[in-house]
């Protein structure tokens, strides 16, 4: 088991930014992918970007790159996603997940196995 705690989510206005931290407990941390996906009301839930366990290897959706930035630290077992120029659609509920196998960084929902609680983040315009 993985245990996974968001924190960082916020109110910013547009083209501020704002930094989640993952911070996760049990099994053996560096061996897992790690991925942000968000979950808008009514929508399904969509993969943001996500980070092999070496940190060698990134995936971005495209509707945040060049815009937003995902981090690893092993030593302190925590993800980061550093969003910068956010916009009013970037507002919605964020999740840091685990994909125990930790073949190259996957994008789907299914091939996450550990989820966090969520936390939220919005953009005033």
């Amino acid at each position: 088991q993985v245990q996974l705690v968001e924190s960082g989510g916020g109110l910013v206005q547009t083209g501020g930014s704002l930094r989640l931290s993952c911070a996760a407990s049990g099994r053996t941390f560096n061996r897992n992918t790690m991925g942000w996906f968000r979950q808008a009301p009514g929508k399904e839930r969509e993969f943001v970007a996500g980070i092999s366990y070496s940190g060698s290897s990134r995936n971005y959706a495209d509707s945040v790159k060049g815009r937003f930035t995902i981090s690893r630290d092993n030593a302190k077992n925590t993800v980061y996603l550093q969003m910068n120029s956010l916009k009013p659609e970037d507002t919605t509920v964020y999740y840091c997940a685990a994909d125990r196998y930790g073949l190259g960084v996957r994008t789907g929902v299914v091939a996450y196995d550990y989820w966090g609680q969520g936390t939220q983040v919005t953009v005033s315009s």
